[in-house]
């Protein structure tokens, strides 16, 4: 099913076959914080969510590293890639 729309509070969405998810939310938020105070090498993100405490979205426990950052983001592109195919434009 495809749904359209010309709201543009909803056109930043139109690509999300789904919400985020509250983890979801926390790392984009830790990560647009961090962004903004210059922060763009993965290894200096990773090491600043590991001192925020910012939870995985995966749900996994551990530190957060370079390659743990890559391997969330990675995921949570797949799951939001399989719900927009599912779900159609601008869900």
């Amino acid at each position: 099913m495809i749904r359209r729309t010309d709201d543009p509070e909803k056109l930043k969405y139109q690509a999300q076959g789904r919400p985020l998810s509250p983890p979801e939310t926390a790392l984009t938020q830790a990560m647009v914080k961090h962004f903004a105070a210059g922060t763009h090498d993965f290894a200096a993100l990773a090491a600043a969510l590991q001192a925020d405490g910012v939870v995985r979205p995966s749900g996994a426990v551990g530190a957060w590293t370079e390659a743990v950052l890559e391997a969330e983001l990675r995921a949570i592109n797949q799951e939001l890639d399989r719900a927009e195919a599912e779900s159609g434009f601008g869900a």
